[in-house]
């Protein structure tokens, strides 16, 4: 008898608990924020990044702590965002950190340096080398803390009127580039240009510039670029792995629960992941159509690609000397750099070489079924 009633009492409580709420829902206040995107809602998978840690930050609490997205020009322009977030206009933002070297050149880290890093190298520095520790100290300063937020994998080398045959051909190029990929190129002759990506194509299409660049086949083909320019170019050198990032006021930071940043850090977390797997299965197809249509696929002639590296290791010493962030954090960046790239070439790199070419033999487009 007594057995029973126990198991009854047991079920009865199991039953309840099963209709209870969260208890985080009962012991955490409802909050709400706003986070301004650099970018456009056209762009699904940039854009895309900002929903996702909007949706999950929601989902694991219980929809007590909400974030409301918005896209680039709707709060602030696309350039601005971390200015609106320094200045409280918006609790949080989600942007491309190299968007602001003009503040200070060091900025870059957080997205991509020419001839730098991969995407599973700079998660690996951010995370487990030092980078996101390096990078505080310059977050702090503008009043921010900074989180991985997404990673769009090496990029394409942008869209040109005409074809880049020697680095002749780049001097008094007008080029749209983000990042300090426009400082590399200004050493061999390029007028570089910061233009958020909604206003590429007005600037393409009206000869405002000469060449540009985004990120890879499925938003530049969304973007319209083949449109108005033929030579499509690879590989992107001064974007191997660049990261975007969540990045969030100090203030309102530290006025969060615990919980709710735990659940802040694990919904930009995820978002990572998602954007570089999208990319990463996109890309491909939209390649294809773009071939498809007319679009001329070149590489950069392998002179080009050396006289920018020997640009971009000149530029880095100039910085170094200007910016003491710069000299702060590259100094670190580059030995990891360094260890990264002897690892890669003795297993990933030489995997892929031999894998590529022997599987690609037999999965042109032309047998696909």
């Amino acid at each position: 008898m007594k057995r029973r009633q126990f198991l009854k009492k047991a079920s009865l409580a199991l039953a309840a608990g099963t209709v209870a709420p969260p208890a985080i829902a009962q012991s955490q206040p409802a909050i709400q924020w706003r986070m301004a995107s650099s970018f456009p809602k056209s762009l699904d998978t940039l854009f895309g990044a900002a929903d996702i840690i909007s949706r999950r930050v929601a989902e694991i609490t219980d929809n007590r702590f909400q974030i409301r997205v918005f896209a680039a020009g709707e709060i602030v322009p696309g350039l601005q965002v971390l200015d609106a977030v320094q200045n409280g206009t918006v609790e949080c933002g989600h942007t491309a950190p190299y968007y602001y070297i003009g503040k200070d050149p060091a900025f870059a880290f957080a997205t991509a340096l020419p001839f730098g890093l991969n995407a599973r190298q700079q998660n690996a520095w951010m995370y487990y080398g030092g980078g996101m520790e390096a990078m505080a100290g310059l977050f702090k300063e503008y009043g921010c803390i900074q989180f991985v937020a997404g990673n769009t994998g090496a990029q394409m080398g942008g869209w040109y009127r005409k074809e880049i045959r020697s680095v002749a051909d780049l001097r008094g190029l007008k080029m749209r580039i983000g990042g300090l990929g426009g400082q590399v190129l200004a050493k061999l002759g390029v007028v570089g240009q910061q233009i958020a990506g909604g206003d590429i194509y007005p600037a393409l299409e009206r000869g405002t510039i000469d060449a540009a660049e985004w990120v890879g086949p499925y938003d530049d083909e969304k973007l319209g670029f083949h449109k108005v320019a033929r030579y499509y170019y690879y590989p992107g050198w001064w974007e191997g792995g660049p990261q975007l990032s969540a990045i969030v006021n100090l203030k309102k930071w530290d006025e969060l629960p615990k919980a709710y940043k735990s659940a802040f850090e694990t919904a930009c977390a995820e978002s990572s992941v998602h954007m570089l797997a999208r990319y990463d299965a996109k890309n491909p197809e939209a390649l294809r159509r773009l071939v498809a249509s007319g679009t001329q696929l070149r590489a950069f002639p392998r002179p080009v690609l050396e006289a920018c590296l020997k640009a971009a290791n000149e530029l880095y010493t100039e910085l170094a000397q200007k910016s003491a962030h710069f000299k702060r954090v590259y100094e670190g960046w580059r030995k990891f750099r360094g260890d990264q790239f002897l690892w890669f070439r003795v297993a990933e790199t030489s995997y892929d070489n031999f894998v590529f070419a022997a599987v690609g033999k037999s999965a042109s487009p032309r047998k696909r079924k």
